[in-house]
């Protein structure tokens, strides 16, 4: 029973290290899928400004701040952000930035949650603000990967490297 446990916990840790290889991919598609989104968003509100107006005045709910000035604000976040994301420049504050808009945009539109914004949480109500949610989850807390411009820079600026990636659950030997 030892050897065949020994055998197992090798295969698994040949696995567990090929597979670590895949974490700055999932990252950068991550960080891909919800730029693109939010890309896709902007180039809606710019294309149209006056049915973005009318949506911002009338349809949402952003609270603080003006109908028209929500929507130039909402229009411009969504078309610089997703370049900050994408190239994983400041990645972990962007993310949070972006998690915290995507926040504000399900609760500004009350017609994503029809069954009750708490009932839809759990629900399957804004399904994809949930998604992105995770995604940029995924970005806060273990930076934006190999693949980015933060890590590029950190190579040649010492001190903006100081955050450390999270310590895996598991280590692999």
């Amino acid at each position: 029973m030892s050897k065949w446990m020994t055998s197992v916990e090798g295969y698994y840790s040949q696995l567990a290290r090929a597979l670590s290889g895949l974490g700055p991919v999932v990252l950068l598609l991550f960080r891909v899928w919800v730029a693109l989104a939010f890309w896709r968003a902007g180039v809606v509100k710019f294309d149209d400004p006056m049915g973005t107006s009318y949506l911002f005045n009338n349809e949402y709910h952003v609270p603080l701040l003006s109908g028209d000035f929500a929507a130039f604000l909402g229009t411009w976040i969504e078309l610089v952000t997703p370049w900050f994301l994408v190239l994983g420049l400041g990645g972990r504050l962007t993310a949070a930035f972006l998690f915290v808009y995507n926040i504000m945009a399900v609760i500004s539109y009350p017609d994503l949650w029809p069954h009750g914004f708490w009932v839809g949480l759990v629900g399957n109500d804004f399904n994809d603000h949930k998604i992105w949610a995770m995604m940029l989850l995924a970005v806060i807390a273990w930076g934006p990967g190999a693949l980015s411009i933060d890590r590029f820079l950190g190579r040649f600026w010492p001190g903006t490297g100081r955050l450390r990636q999270a310590e895996p659950l598991v280590s692999v030997k």
